[in-house]
C-alpha cells in the first residue's frame, strides 16, 4: 500500500485525520496551539479504542476465553511497536504506566530507594516540570540524598560547564528534560549523559515533550531510563512509558503491589512476577495502550524529514511574527530550539491574553506551565504559551498575532 505522507509532506490530508480541527470555538475556526499540554487525537486512535470497547472488550494475561487472548496479544503487539519506536533492545525493558509523571516516581521510589543513600547527589537542572522535581525531592527527604540544580541562561539553556563543575563521585542520578516544555529548550542529552557515566551515575530522561520533535534510539543515547506520556504523541490520556535498562530494571523492586505483578502469592511472602509485569500491577489501561499504538504507528508515517522542516518554518514565522508586535517579549531564546513560543505582552497579565485571545478560537496555554522556577529565573509569574504540532500552520500562527494586537487595542480602551 503507498503511503500518502512520505514522499511529500501534505499538511491538509494531515490535518483531515484530526476531527477537533473541524470545531468552531465562539463562533470561529479552532486554531489549536496547545500542543505541549496535549496533543490532538487523529481519527485512527479514535476508532482502535472504539474497536475494542464494542466487540472485544476484555482484560488481559488472566483469560483463556478469545476475547481476553485477542486482546492481550492487542496489548502486547502494542508493547513491540513502543518498543520499535524507542529502539530499545528487548520488549520488557517497556513498562506502560499512567503516564510521564508516574514513570519518573516509578523511578524515584523503586531505583532510587533501593539504591541511593543518604549523601548521595542527585542532579537535575532550572528548567523541570515540577514531575522532574517533587519526585527526587520526595527522594532526598526520605533517604537524605542532596539535590543539585543545573543553572540556565538567560536564553534559556543549561550552562555546561556548571553541569560538569556539579558532577563528582558522589552524583549517583541525573535527571534532565530532554525539550522543555515551557522554553522550547532543546538539550544536549547525549553529552549529559556521557559525563554523567563518566562519573558512575545512573541518567533517566524525560522525553515527554522530545518524542514528537526527535527520532529516539535509547541504544544510541544510552540512557540508563527514558519516560514519556501517550497524550503528548497523538495518543489517549492515562497511559505512558518508561523504559528502563534490564539490569536496572531486573534489580529494582516493584512500584506497587497487586494483581498481574506476581507469580505466586501466601500469607508466608510473595515471588514476583518478571519483567515487564512486575511493574504493571492491576488492570492496565487496555484501551488507551491500543490507542497509543496506533497513534504511534500514525505518526510514523508522517515522515521525520518533512515534519522537521514544516515545524522549523511554522517556529520561525510565528516568532518573527509576534516579535514584530510592539510589547511582545519571547521568554525562551534558545539557539537550539523546538515548537515552544512562550512570550509576554506588556501590560497584560497572560491569563487575560489567553482569555482574550479565546474569543478569537485560539487556544494558548497561559500560567507557570509546572515550571514555576522557571519563572522565578526570568522574574515572572507567568507567560502565554502556543505550542506547535505539524497540523499547525502559518495562517493560524497570523491568527494568533492578530488576536494579540486585538486584546492589546482591549487593553488600551
Amino acid at each position: 500500500m503507498t503511503n500518502p505522507y512520505m514522499s511529500t509532506f501534505n499538511i491538509q490530508k494531515l490535518r483531515q485525520d484530526f476531527p477537533n480541527l473541524n470545531i468552531r470555538v465562539h463562533g470561529k475556526p479552532l486554531v489549536y496551539l496547545d500542543n505541549a499540554a496535549t496533543t490532538l487525537k487523529p481519527r485512527c486512535v479514535i476508532d482502535a479504542m472504539n474497536a475494542y470497547y464494542v466487540t472485544g472488550v476484555a482484560n488481559v494475561h488472566r483469560g483463556v476465553h478469545y476475547l481476553s487472548e485477542q486482546a492481550t496479544a492487542a496489548f502486547e503487539y502494542s508493547r513491540q511497536v513502543v518498543r520499535q519506536f524507542l529502539h530499545s533492545a528487548k520488549v520488557h525493558e517497556i513498562i506502560f504506566t499512567k503516564g510521564a509523571t508516574e514513570s519518573l516516581n516509578l523511578i524515584a521510589q523503586s531505583y532510587g530507594r533501593h539504591f541511593l543513600k543518604k549523601g548521595d547527589e542527585i542532579i537535575i537542572s532550572h528548567m523541570e516540570h515540577h514531575s522532574n522535581i517533587v519526585p527526587w525531592q520526595m527522594l532526598c527527604q526520605q533517604a537524605g540524598c542532596v539535590l543539585k540544580v543545573i543553572p540556565i541562561n538567560d536564553r534559556g539553556e543549561i550552562i555546561f560547564e556548571e553541569y560538569l563543575k556539579l558532577l563528582s563521585d558522589k552524583t549517583k542520578l541525573v535527571s534532565l528534560v530532554w525539550v522543555s516544555n515551557s522554553l522550547g529548550t532543546v538539550n544536549p542529552v547525549k553529552a549529559v549523559i556521557e559525563a554523567a557515566h563518566k562519573q558512575g551515575a545512573v541518567v533517566v530522561i524525560d522525553a515527554a515533550q522530545a518524542v514528537t520533535h526527535t527520532p529516539i534510539n535509547v541504544q544510541e543515547l544510552d540512557c540508563d531510563f527514558l519516560v514519556f506520556s501517550g497524550h503528548k504523541v497523538f495518543g489517549p490520556t492515562g497511559v505512558g512509558v518508561l523504559y528502563g535498562k534490564e539490569k536496572w530494571l531486573e534489580a529494582m523492586p516493584p512500584y506497587q503491589g497487586g494483581g498481574d505483578m506476581i507469580k505466586s502469592v501466601t500469607f508466608a511472602g510473595t515471588t514476583y512476577n518478571v519483567l515487564p509485569y512486575k511493574f504493571e500491577a492491576g488492570t492496565p489501561a487496555i484501551a488507551e495502550v491500543i490507542g497509543l499504538r496506533s497513534a504511534l504507528e500514525f505518526f510514523q508515517t508522517i515522515g521525520w524529514e518533512g515534519m522537521k522542516q514544516h515545524k522549523e518554518e511554522i517556529l520561525d514565522h510565528g516568532t518573527r511574527t509576534l516579535l514584530s508586535i510592539d510589547g511582545v517579549r519571547i521568554i525562551g531564546t534558545a539557539k537550539d530550539k523546538t515548537s515552544i513560543i512562550s512570550f509576554v505582552v506588556d501590560g497584560i497579565h497572560p491569563h487575560d491574553l489567553g482569555t482574550l485571545v479565546d474569543q478569537e478560537g485560539v487556544a494558548i496555554r497561559t500560567g507557570h506551565h509546572c515550571t514555576q522556577p522557571v519563572m522565578q529565573r526570568f522574574g515572572i509569574p507567568a507567560t502565554a504559551r502556543a505550542s506547535l504540532a505539524f497540523y499547525n500552520t502559518k495562517e493560524e500562527l497570523d491568527i494568533l498575532a492578530a488576536a494579540v494586537k486585538k486584546a492589546q487595542a482591549v487593553f488600551k480602551q
